[in-house]
């Protein structure tokens, strides 16, 4: 593990930190055992209660878990594989398929939190859905977890018109999503664009996904079009990069 002297933030974090990078090195791989809070105080120095923190942090984050008398291991956490292209095809959605289904390959991905409200629509919003300055947006704000660990924060903008009264102002927007309620609305997407970058996450982002510093996150800025090229929706997602491989596969 790398050396933590020199560095002045507090001793646990610094423990951490450097477990987490041995196991992002492969120092320490899937299932292996993390050194004990007695291996942790002869190595570093520390009491008890720091090499504790330490792990907590790991353990925290969703890299390491604890099993009850022999210690502290890394997780077996397989980072989600998002096929860019493939899980969004209306085969998935149209029979009431998750746009997930394609990525999760089966493991359990629970949406913990979810909040459905109509707000004035934000300035870049407005542009993208062709929006006037007093229309109003169905707004869905969701947190997605896959086995336990945050991956994704998602929030949807939809012109409130066009989805008034309908279930995609609901919680629950049934089989197949907001797609399939659009397609039965007489709005079906029929075109998507993505736009992706990266940064750094704010505070708010790297608590809400249960982060490690220096982690940054993925953005994809995707819109959704109905016939004639008429935007219907627009998605902002904020993806832990730790989490994800993104796929994109295509003919020449």
């Amino acid at each position: 593990m790398a050396s933590t002297e020199g560095d002045r933030r507090p001793k646990y974090q610094r423990i951490a930190d450097s477990l987490r990078e041995a196991i992002r090195s492969g120092e320490y791989g899937p299932g292996d055992r993390l050194p004990g809070e007695n291996d942790l105080m002869a190595a570093h120095g520390v009491a008890r209660m720091t090499a504790r923190q330490a792990l907590g942090v790991l353990q925290s984050e969703g890299l390491a878990e604890s099993r009850k008398g022999a210690g502290v291991f890394v997780r077996a956490f397989r980072p989600l594989r998002r096929q860019g292209i493939q899980r969004l095809a209306r085969e998935h959605w149209g029979v009431g398929r998750s746009v997930w289904a394609s990525d999760v390959e089966g493991r359990t991905v629970v949406v913990d939190q979810v909040a459905v409200s109509e707000e004035a629509a934000p300035e870049e919003v407005r542009k993208v859905l062709d929006l006037r300055d007093e229309d109003a947006v169905c707004v869905r704000r969701r947190r997605y977890v896959l086995e336990g660990k945050p991956v994704l924060l998602a929030t949807s903008y939809l012109p409130a018109s066009l989805v008034a009264g309908s279930s995609v102002t609901r919680e629950d927007t049934g089989p197949g999503g907001v797609y399939a309620r659009l397609a039965e609305l007489g709005f079906e997407p029929v075109h998507f664009r993505e736009e992706i970058r990266s940064r750094m996450p704010t505070k708010e982002e790297a608590e809400q996904l249960s982060m490690s510093a220096g982690t940054p996150v993925i953005l994809i800025h995707r819109t959704a079009f109905a016939d004639e090229g008429r935007p219907v929706e627009f998605n902002e997602m904020t993806l832990d990069a730790a989490s994800y491989v993104l796929e994109y596969g295509f003919d020449a």
